[in-house]
């Protein structure tokens, strides 16, 4: 059986059609037909969609959830069960792009879809393929405090290639062969002198061109428009010890954050 593919990537925001266009400047992702929405928009790089989902009262901003496209949706909450703490709802017919979520051992909430197109609907049923764009998401960090733990479950559950590691890495990387999943330690001794950040999402990966071209980009993005410009890093010692984190990200080589703090980091496609 093919590994599951990471399909989605959802992001909680008050300034949902700001981050959309954010990212369709930056990256160059496309908005998908007909997801403009009273308290959603999404965009995609033609694999990975980032949905922005309008933040409801008691609702945490930021980097939310991911979700899978699977060939066996039965046959992964089989291989899901056998993970004590780990459980599953089958969400409401408003949903009906994800059918099911679920949470893994460490209480991170992800969402299954079938593959087959006819088993799902809104956008990503209906929107037609497209080209992966030149700059593109290439993974994702997720911090916790048994990463070795998150690795088996998703290695094991979903069928991701575990990729080779230096003796000393305290990440683990996960692969569908196009998006990696970063799984990497959280102690609350690295948030000393600072806030402290949950153990969750911490933040997306892309890849681009040129990284002249992309900072360049950037450059005349927030003289156009302030409002676009990303958040800086080093404004203060709580945004430098942030920043300080984000480069443990082997993948990285600009870090950065989007206009409402979302982390990110991108490198030189191979």
């Amino acid at each position: 059986m093919a590994a599951a593919q990471i399909k989605h990537i959802a992001i909680v925001t008050d300034r949902y059609t700001l981050l959309a266009r954010f990212y369709e400047a930056v990256f160059g992702m496309w908005t998908f037909p007909g997801r403009i929405e009273a308290a959603a928009m999404a965009v995609s790089d033609g694999h990975v969609g980032l949905n922005f989902n309008l933040r409801a009262p008691g609702r945490q901003a930021g980097l939310d959830h991911f979700g899978f496209e699977v060939e066996d949706v039965d046959a992964v909450i089989e291989r899901a069960m056998k993970f004590p703490a780990v459980d599953f709802l089958r969400r409401p017919s408003n949903r009906p792009f994800v059918g099911i979520s679920m949470n893994d051992p460490a209480g991170n909430v992800f969402d299954l879809a079938h593959k087959d197109a006819e088993n799902r609907d809104s956008v990503y049923g209906n929107a037609a393929p497209r080209r992966q764009t030149k700059r593109h998401l290439t993974h994702f960090l997720l911090r916790a405090i048994d990463p070795g733990l998150l690795a088996t479950f998703y290695r094991d559950v979903f069928q991701l290639n575990e990729l080779a590691r230096k003796n000393d890495e305290p990440n683990y990387y996960l692969s569908d062969g196009t998006v990696t999943m970063v799984i990497g330690p959280w102690k609350i001794r690295d948030y000393q002198g600072t806030g402290i950040a949950r153990p969750a999402m911490d933040h997306l990966g892309f890849a681009v061109e040129s990284l002249e071209a992309f900072e360049r980009d950037l450059r005349q993005l927030g003289a156009a428009n302030t409002a676009l410009a990303p958040q800086s890093l080093t404004a203060t010692p709580e945004h430098s010890h942030r920043l300080s984190l984000l480069k443990t990200c082997a993948l990285g080589r600009l870090h950065l954050s989007d206009p409402d703090g979302v982390l990110l980091d991108v490198s030189e496609a191979a």
